[in-house]
């Protein structure tokens, strides 16, 4: 819901699943993908690395309540372009989703 209330952000779909993402990925074609670590069936590192195969110009920013070196390697491993923890959802992730979307401009 905060992402909808910003003018410059449209919100093209929602997944509750690793697997749902990569679906809705494919037919939605979106600019930016935020992604959790925690979803069931595929979680989002896996869903990550399988998105950078098939889009490896789609950028996707990882959401987690981990904030460790490790878990931010593995991220950026699998493709991931900015890694955002879930305390710093508010302004810090809409200034990364800013950032990385002019950079596809």
């Amino acid at each position: 819901m905060r992402l909808a209330s910003e003018p410059e952000v449209i919100v093209v779909g929602e997944a509750a699943s690793g697997e749902e993402a990569l679906t809705l990925v494919e037919t939605l074609h979106p600019d930016v993908v935020l992604m959790d670590i925690a979803l069931p069936e595929i979680d989002g590192i896996a869903a990550t690395r399988a998105l950078h195969t098939t889009f490896p110009q789609l950028v996707v920013i990882i959401l987690t309540i981990h904030d460790d070196e490790a878990t931010q390697a593995r991220a950026r491993a699998a493709g991931a372009t900015a890694f955002i923890t879930k305390r710093g959802l508010n302004g810090e992730l809409l200034a990364a989703i800013r950032q990385v979307a002019r950079s596809q401009k």
